[in-house]
């Protein structure tokens, strides 16, 4: 069944794409049908034959072909196929009078027939007998390149084509083409270039003119502000001309770029005789206008006349172009001939619209009295005498040719819907002061402000003042006329793209009187006064700003465009361009009056066009000779409806040479024909006369063989036969796509009634506004918006649905089933829309404008409504009105379900009708339930007491139930208190009053749905039925009078819990799958909630994740003073890793916190930014700096004034701390208490100083040690900064002592009594007794930096070192391993790849059973390696803080020599706290000196490089030193060895020069200073791989391994990395003299010292003294007796060998 439908092969040529022919319209004509085997697919009429496109793409032509040679006769009867066109695959056919046109699917064009006005496009054939190809190449493009056609249209002498970019392409002859040349015959295809840049629908060709259907640019490009200069000439577009008494503001630029006329063209234009002209006056009856011949290139350019002068003769056949007697009034200034050729011209005095012309020569020659249209000449004279002669002169004397054409804008195009910069016809005539004033009023504000100067004036009584009598009268009498025959109201509805512009202006005028409105309607009517744009302006009523059609742009790019306009070109002698004169036009120009129509289509017949709108309204102009305009209107060169009776829907039109063919939707299922224009009489002997007299329709009549025919899908006329093409209807799917597409065109005719018949005439209401109240015309505004977008839907889905019955069928292209989810989506913001506006009562106060604009009993409404209750109350009625759009989505649901049916339950297309049936069909209901609910909403409203109802009413809100019957109260009430619960979509409402005032509740509470918790009580102890609600800041206990009420109360609030949560509100769109909602909303849900009571949290608003009331989870809070919290929480408080910023007004700035929380304050690691600039980063507890961390003062951009690091205790230093002081150059490392410096510390400064001893109150007092730079020193009192105070020794760098009483500052002159000592040189013990106290009154190594090492221990779990859970411990590493772990999943950036797999190493614990083994030793030293490497495990957090604060202590002032020892005893501190750590995490490791279990007999003692070495001992020791320094040294280096080599700093220069100085002889003369053993003299040496002599000359090459081996010295950190190096080079020395002496040796110290001295000296090791000290301090104490000590000792010798030597 499927394939029946959806392949066409299969049904044969006898179920679809029929085609019929006919003549005339009597009741005897009866259709022909031509027989093909094929489906007919598309067919067009020429003049006298006919093209047809069959499926499968082959062409058939028929009728008169005269240009077939090989045919014996030139009428066809059969079609004949087009055989040469059978390679190709056609998709486009067109006829003209006597040629066709083809085009491929490949996009090529072929012609053929007629050719002697070019209009095949080949030059030298007056015939082509067969489909040729026609090249249409873009020159302009480099390389020229092909351009592809989409449909191509024929005329008389020329041909348009649509190009795939959607231009027009031209050729043939006549200015029809549209292109810029006089030059006829057009061979090549040209571009037609005024519609470059346009977006064209569609071309249509008549005999003489053209038509295109364009995309209105605003539909393309976003409007720009209002242009104040041409694009193309840069002349000011509006202009202000200073009179003596008046000002004239003109917008009427008109662009001289534009197309100019050929001159000979201009002449013929003007054959009036040269007398006329040179007399200057005409007669009144033959009045010759004049006008430039400016003609504007761009749609600008566009006229707005209604009748013009015309120096033509009116064809006695056709009395309806005359002007009717009604309009011969002169209501504008005609203009005439001056007889000064030179006068300058006054700008904008006289400005007159340029037209453009092509006229036949012919065509103008002035013929008796019948060419004015102002039969009364009395009229005329008058009327000429009123005009200004001088300023006439001046302006003709300006136009360098002459037209016949000025203009009566007694009937401008609707002056609402023209585009702001279009330039209306203006003449400007003096009248009088007082209009004067009023124009001088105008001048201080052009363009946009020009409205605001006339918003006060009632214009209505100046001019009531000065228009004549009987002329006033007359103007509104056909203002009035006009109105319907427009089709327009003036109106801000009036256009529709104006107003969607207009709204995107918010141009907001507080109110123009109505009065001045209309009053300057009439000033533009009668005197084209005032600018369009003034006028536009003017005509919006107060209730503006609502579009009625959506500013939303078409975004549904697949839907048609309803926003186009109409352009036409060519001769218009029969109006047939439509812009309300009889003038041709050679460039295309739009067709203002169409504009905001909604055109889908147009046809041209001979002399006539017609435009098809959405609406399914024909517009018709042009020759109506056999009245085949489909009305008797005049004048024709406006377009007109064609008079249809109501509820005929026209959605396909055709137009021949004399007739009109319409496709239309009837009563009946099937489309149905009318025909209007000519009967044709099949009798041949018909006389010239009959013909010319025939008889012909007034209006569109039926024609009624219509309903044989089956379902037509399309018409085509031309010539004077019609054409159907029709389909059978197969299984029904015909009828149910003709009904689906009539329903569509049906049901947007019904909206755009709504708009035009309601909503218009109500916006024009003045009081709208001010009856409504804000909000409700809020609400109205709204709602007109949802229903411009849902009719705008709608239309566009009609003509796609009408386009697609034409073309392809298969269903697959239907938009409503494509795009469900844009006509669901639209529906429910619709139907949110209409429900929002009844709940506030909006159509009851909707009562009161409807009778004021439509009468008391308000017909139309009701009429609208199809309302069938009688007597229901207007808002009633209104409601039910615009409920109307979701029937419809019964209706598509039926439809799609009908054409459903046609197709096989199994296939594809079967599933997919069904589904988006079941969707439409749910949202069907699903509105139907919101509209039950909006309407119990309203009624509750009205019954609701008291004043709540104004802060509660809210227009999303809707009511789901209420306890008013007593089924919900509240326990443990008091005995007076009445509680009321009402539940709405959002919220719950708990209002309370006291009994005796039952309907006045006192106070209520709203609790929003999203944090709300509700949870049924158990009845088993209780026998109440209660629900437990819980909100966030409260929570209390509901009880039902029945289970019954419990479960239904509960089911609600969870339902629109759920609700609420998921987003949908009331306005979800249902799930079509039919999926339930889950019972119960989620404990744990994200929401927003502002807190009323708390008084931590008041008035702040929060917003994140929710766990039963409680904030859970991420989230972020706001306070109303600028605070912000974003971060975690834990059952309702901070907790865990959060950002604080709280605003600081007086420094401008905020404190910034970033860290960790704990129950709702600060607690654990963070960083704290001041306001000030200062920055803490360190451990918190309780909001308050606690535990080790570093404060950093001064702005962070300059280098810090001050840092301290170091122990906080409550907010306050205190403890061990450095505090580095930058600008006084000082650094004091010692204790703290309450922010000051108290006990024992040390101070350096920049300058040398050093002072150890003790401080009070912030202040060296007490007893203390003071070293200068040169080693002078004061031990003794002291009493503040530096100042001595009290008993003391003062000890001078030589030695010499005072000891005695000292006052005074240091360096600034002591005061003293006391004793001078010289020491004899015996007397040294003393000197070295001063010497050694250093140190002594400084903070012991192991007070140092506790705090830091107990937060390692916290971290562990322990609250003191060593106490607590080993297993614990773990399982606080594993936490913070995987927390830190999972972060950087989050934020992969955090942490590079080798930190990441170092992270997943240690995951895994070393465990082992029993004692340790040397391999499980190991183990933990690989583990404590990796520990250290990552901050992320507790242990290398530690390190890494340990480092820091080693850094921060012996860097830049602390770098002083004086502090080595200390630093020296700080690391070992560090080693054996660390150690204590390490052995409580493997409490199985022996303690410090142990040995490890079980060694294996042949190895020694482990050291960090793995390398085993004998040890005095048996087994292996267990050694701080030798499992931490590895980790620890390398990043403590820097600044230890620094301070080393400050303290060496004499000894190694003395070092340092004797090396240089011995390191300039040669090796042997060296080895031989030195004492070297011959026997260990190398003889050769290996150089580059080369064996060479060792000669006297040599230098640098004995031993030279083993230098190189001692050089590595220097890039080692720790003792036993250097005792490793001295090893090697020992062990190199050996290998080089056993290689000498070829025999086993063993060195003797006297042997082995000289050799190894040699080796040191050509190292040049240029730190020795601090590198052999370094290891003297830090070595293993267990290596000291061993080889390696043995080895450490020869090169320490060495050292002070080097020193001492002398140099003979």
């Amino acid at each position: 069944m499927e394939k029946q439908i959806s392949s066409g092969e299969e049904d044969g040529s006898g179920e679809r794409g029929l085609l019929h022919t006919w003549r005339g319209y009597s009741y005897s004509t009866t259709p022909e049908r031509v027989l093909l085997s094929r489906p007919v697919l598309q067919a067009a009429l020429g003049a006298r034959h006919g093209v047809l496109l069959v499926e499968g793409g082959q062409v058939y032509s028929f009728g008169e072909l005269p240009w077939k040679q090989n045919q014996t006769s030139s009428v066809v009867t059969e079609p004949v196929l087009e055989a040469v066109l059978s390679e190709q695959h056609v998709v486009f056919v067109a006829a003209g009078s006597a040629h066709s046109g083809v085009v491929t699917e490949d996009g090529g064009v072929h012609m053929w027939g007629e050719n002697a006005h070019g209009q095949c496009g080949l030059s030298g054939l007056s015939v082509i007998p067969n489909p040729t190809p026609v090249g249409v190449l873009d020159s302009e493009a480099t390389p020229p390149q092909t351009v592809k056609i989409l449909e191509v249209a024929c005329g008389d002498q020329h041909t348009l084509a649509l190009s795939a970019k959607h231009e027009v392409w031209a050729w043939g002859s006549g200015c029809q083409l549209g292109l810029n040349t006089s030059t006829f015959p057009v061979w090549k295809p040209q571009k037609v270039e005024s519609l470059e840049g346009r977006h064209v629908l569609q071309v249509a060709c008549g005999a003489t003119h053209s038509l295109a259907l364009v995309r209105s640019s605003e539909a393309l490009v976003p409007r720009k502000p209002p242009q104040d200069k041409c694009g193309q000439c840069h002349q000011l577009l509006y202009t202000m001309t200073d009179k003596e008494d008046h000002v004239i503001i003109s917008d009427g630029h008109h662009c001289p770029l534009g197309v100019e006329l050929d001159n000979s063209e201009t002449k013929s234009a003007l054959e009036g005789s040269p007398e006329q002209i040179k007399r200057g006056n005409s007669s009144p009856t033959e009045p010759v206008a004049s006008m430039s011949t400016q003609i504007p290139r761009s749609p600008d350019s566009s006229t707005n006349p209604e009748s013009t002068l015309l120096p033509d003769s009116t064809p006695s056949s056709e009395p309806q172009n005359q002007v009717p007697a009604s309009r011969q009034e002169p209501v504008a200034p005609t203009i005439e001939v001056s007889t000064e050729p030179e006068a300058p011209v006054t700008n904008g005095e006289v400005c007159v619209e340029a037209s453009e012309s092509c006229p036949e020569p012919d065509s103008c020659r002035a013929t008796g009295g019948k060419c004015s249209p102002f039969p009364d000449e009395q009229a005329v004279k008058a009327y000429l005498k009123r005009l200004s002669d001088h300023a006439l002169a001046e302006h003709i004397a300006k136009t360098p040719c002459m037209l016949p054409s000025a203009q009566l804008p007694s009937d401008p195009a609707d002056p609402f819907t023209s585009d702001p910069l279009i330039p209306v016809a203006q003449s400007v005539t003096p009248m009088g002061s007082a209009l004067n004033n009023l124009m001088v009023s105008c001048a201080s504000a052009v363009g946009e402000r020009v409205v605001s100067t006339y918003e006060a004036l009632s214009l209505r009584k100046v001019i009531g003042y000065w228009v004549p009598g009987e002329g006033r009268e007359r103007v509104e009498e056909r203002l009035r006329l006009e109105e319907p025959m427009q089709g327009k109201k003036s109106s801000s509805l009036g256009d529709i793209r104006e107003e969607e512009a207009e709204l995107s202006r918010r141009l907001s005028l507080p109110g123009l009187l109505s009065q001045g409105t209309d009053a300057l309607l009439l000033l533009h009517q009668v005197y084209c006064l005032l600018s369009p744009r003034l006028l536009r302006r003017t005509s919006r009523p107060r209730a503006r700003a609502v579009p009625l059609i959506p500013g939303i742009p078409e975004a549904d790019a697949h839907l048609p465009s309803l926003q186009t306009e109409v352009w036409s070109w060519g001769r218009g002698l029969e109006g047939q361009l439509g812009h309300g004169d009889l003038l041709p036009r050679s460039q295309p120009v739009c067709v203002k009056s169409l504009n905001g129509k909604e055109v889908l289509r147009v046809a041209a017949g001979a002399h006539h066009s017609l435009a098809l709108t959405a609406q399914s309204q024909v517009f018709s102009w042009g020759c109506n000779t056999s009245g085949q305009l489909g009305h008797m209107e005049s004048p024709t060169t406006f377009p007109h409806l064609t008079k249809l009776s109501d509820g005929i829907r026209v959605w396909d039109i055709g137009a021949g040479q004399q007739h009109t063919l319409l496709l239309a939707d009837g009563d009946c299922m099937q489309p149905i024909l009318y025909y209007s224009g000519q009967q044709v009489k099949e009798v041949a002997e018909q006389t010239e006369e009959e013909k010319q007299t025939g008889e012909y329709t007034q209006q569109p009549v039926l024609l009624p063989f219509c309903m044989n025919l089956g379902y037509v899908s399309s018409v085509c006329a031309g010539g004077r036969t019609c054409a159907a093409l029709t389909d059978r209807n197969v299984m029904g799917f015909i009828a149910s796509l003709h009904e689906l597409a009539a329903a569509e065109r049906k049901y947007y005719c019904k909206l755009s009634n709504v708009k035009s018949l309601l909503l218009q005439p109500l916006l024009k209401l003045d009081s709208l506004s001010s009856t409504l109240g804000q909000s409700t015309a809020g609400l109205l505004q709204n709602l007109i918006g949802r229903l411009s977008r849902l009719s705008q839907l709608t239309g566009q889905n009609s003509a796609s649905l009408t386009s697609f019955l034409q073309r392809s069928r298969d269903i697959r292209g239907l938009v409503i089933l494509d795009d469900a989810h844009l006509f669901l989506d639209t529906y429910s913001e619709y139907c949110s829309a209409v429900g929002d506006l009844l709940v506030m009562g909006g159509f009851q106060a909707l009562v009161k404008p409807c009778h004021d604009v439509f009468g008391k009993g308000a017909e139309v409404v009701q009429k609208l409504s199809e309302c069938s209750e009688e007597g229901l109350p207007l808002a009633d009625v209104l409601a039910h009105l615009f409920y109307l759009p979701t029937k419809h989505l019964h209706e598509y649901g039926r439809l799609l379900l009908k054409l459903a049916t046609c197709y096989e339950v199994s296939s594809v297309d079967y599933q997919k009708l069904q589904d988006a049936c079941s969707k439409y069909e749910s949202m069907a209901l699903h509105q139907k339930r919101r509209r039950k609910e909006a309407e119990c909403t309203l009624h509750f409203w009205k019954s609701f007491p008291g004043k709540m109802t104004d802060s509660l009413r809210k227009p999303s809100r809707r009511l789901i139930c209420e306890s008013s019957n007593k089924a919900l109260t509240l326990q443990n009430a008091g005995r007076f208190s009445v509680n009321w619960f009402i539940l709405f979509n959002d919220a719950l409402v708990h209002a309370q009053g006291m009994v005796p005032y039952k309907s006045l509740f006192s106070t209520h509470h709203v609790f929003p749905l999203a944090t709300l918790w509700v949870e049924p009580i158990s009845e088993e102890n209780t026998g109440l039925y209660g629900l437990k609600v819980t909100s966030p800041e409260e929570s209390f206990t509901l009880l039902a009078s029945s289970p019954a009420e419990k479960a239904k109360w509960l089911r609600s609030i969870n339902q629109t819990v759920e609700q609420a949560l998921s987003g949908l509100g009331h306005d979800g769109i249902p799930s079509s799958t039919g999926v339930t909602q889950r019972a119960d909303p989620p404990i744990s849900r994200t929401a927003s909630y502002t807190f009323y009571k708390d008084s931590r949290l008041k008035e702040a608003t929060y917003e994140g994740r929710w766990v039963s009331g409680k904030p859970h989870g991420r989230g972020m809070v706001k306070w109303p003073d600028g605070r912000m919290y974003t971060g975690t929480f834990k059952n309702g408080l901070e907790d865990g890793f959060g950002d604080y910023v709280v605003p600081n007004k007086n420094m401008n700035s905020c404190d910034h916190y970033q860290g960790q929380w704990k129950d709702g304050k600060m607690h654990g690691f963070g960083t704290f930014r001041y306001a000030s600039g200062e920055v803490y980063e360190g451990l918190f507890q309780d909001n308050m700096r606690h535990g080790h961390g570093m404060l950093r003062s001064g702005k962070l951009n300059s280098t810090c004034p001050s840092v301290f690091i170091g122990q906080w205790q409550y907010d306050k230093k205190s403890g061990y701390g450095v505090f580095d002081d930058i600008t006084r150059g000082e650094k004091y490392m010692g204790m703290w208490l309450d922010d000051q410096r108290q006990g024992n510390g040390v101070v350096v400064t920049q300058f040398g100083l050093y002072y150890e001893g003790a401080f009070s109150n912030n202040k060296m007092m007490g007893t203390g040690v003071l070293l200068s730079e040169d080693d002078t020193t004061f031990e003794g009192e002291f009493s503040e900064d530096w100042t001595l105070n009290g008993k003391g020794v003062l000890t001078m760098p030589n030695g010499d002592y005072i000891e005695g009483s000292f006052s005074g500052v240091w360096g600034t002159g002591l005061k003293m009594t006391g004793s001078y000592y010289k020491p004899s040189l015996y007397d040294s013990d003393k000197e070295k007794a001063h010497a050694l106290k250093l140190g002594r009154l400084a903070v012991h190594s192991e007070e140092k930096w506790k705090a830091v090492f107990v937060e390692c221990w916290s971290r562990l779990g322990c609250d003191s070192p060593g106490q607590g859970q080993t297993t614990a411990a773990w399982d606080n590493i594993a936490i913070a391993l995987t927390a830190n772990l999972r972060q950087q999943r989050d934020s992969p950036e955090l942490l590079s790849r080798s930190h990441h797999k170092t992270l997943e190493s240690l995951e895994f614990i070393p465990q082992h059973v029993g004692p340790v083994t040397l391999e499980v030793y190991h183990t933990i030293r690989r583990y404590l390696v990796k520990a250290c490497d990552t901050p992320l495990h507790p242990l290398g957090r530690l390190v890494e803080t340990l480092v820091s604060v080693y850094r921060m202590t012996y860097v830049g002032v602390g770098a002083n020599r004086r502090l080595l020892p200390q630093a020296v005893n700080e690391i070992k501190s560090y080693l054996s706290r660390i150690f204590q750590l390490v052995r409580f995490l493997f409490p199985d490791l022996p303690e410090e000196g142990g040995s490890l279990a079980d060694p294996p007999k042949e190895k020694g003692e482990p050291d960090p490089a793995g390398k085993q070495l004998e040890s005095p001992k048996p087994g292996c020791v267990v050694s701080s030193s030798a499992l931490l320094l590895p980790v620890l040294l390398p990043r403590l280096y820097p600044p230890l060895f620094t301070l080393y080599a400050l303290e060496k700093e004499k000894e190694d220069d003395v070092y340092w020069e004797c090396v240089l100085r011995l390191n300039k002889q040669p090796d042997l003369a060296l080895l031989a200073f030195l004492g070297v053993q011959q026997k260990f003299w190398p003889v050769t040496v290996t150089v580059h791989g080369e064996k060479q002599q060792v000669l006297s000359g040599t230098k640098d090459a004995c031993f030279a391994s083993a230098v190189e081996n001692l050089q590595q010295i220097s890039t080692t950190f720790t003792p036993s990395d250097k005792l490793q190096v001295i090893q090697l080079t020992f062990e190199e020395i050996t290998q080089q003299v056993l290689t000498l002496l070829k025999q086993d040796f063993l060195w003797s110290m006297d042997d082995l010292f000289p050799v190894f001295l040699f080796v040191v000296l050509r190292a040049r090791i240029r730190n020795l003294g601090s590198e052999v000290n370094l290891i003297e301090d830090l070595m293993d104490p267990c290596v000291q007796h061993g080889e390696h000590g043995i080895m450490f000792t020869t090169l320490k010798a060495c050292y002070y060998q080097i020193q001492h030597e002398k140099v003979t």
